[in-house]
């Protein structure tokens, strides 16, 4: 069974917070290869275990799915009963996911926004 590992990402600077904003993130759950990108072969098998958990100030926690459709696009999917994909990751498969790095979300605001990837631990 492939290893899932537990991905924290927070608000990156942006204009409207430019000291980010630890506040506002996802909690990802995926399988990483040892260069922390997602291992596309393994999510395949433990589909059903990669999950996400949105979290904003002021909002109840969103907690979703972690689907991969066509041309490797990622997407966090939070209502099964559509097939509405609620938030794009950004070329999430070309990402390295380490502290430090920043990967990108087109959220439900319509905005492309920054997360900083702050913590990967196994699940």
């Amino acid at each position: 069974m492939a290893r899932i590992s537990h991905i924290t990402l927070e608000l990156a600077r942006e204009p409207d917070h430019p000291h980010g904003d630890r506040s506002h993130g996802y909690h990802l759950y995926l399988p990483l290869t040892e260069e922390g990108r997602i291992d596309v072969a393994a999510w395949d098998k433990v589909r059903s275990a990669c999950r996400v958990r949105r979290f904003r100030p002021g909002e109840d926690d969103q907690h979703g799915r972690i689907r991969r459709g066509p041309g490797g696009k990622w997407s966090f999917d939070y209502d099964d009963r559509t097939d509405f994909d609620d938030e794009i990751g950004f070329r999430l498969t070309d990402e390295s996911f380490v502290p430090g790095e920043y990967v990108s979300v087109l959220e439900d605001d319509g905005r492309m926004h920054t997360f900083q990837v702050i913590a990967v631990r196994p699940e």
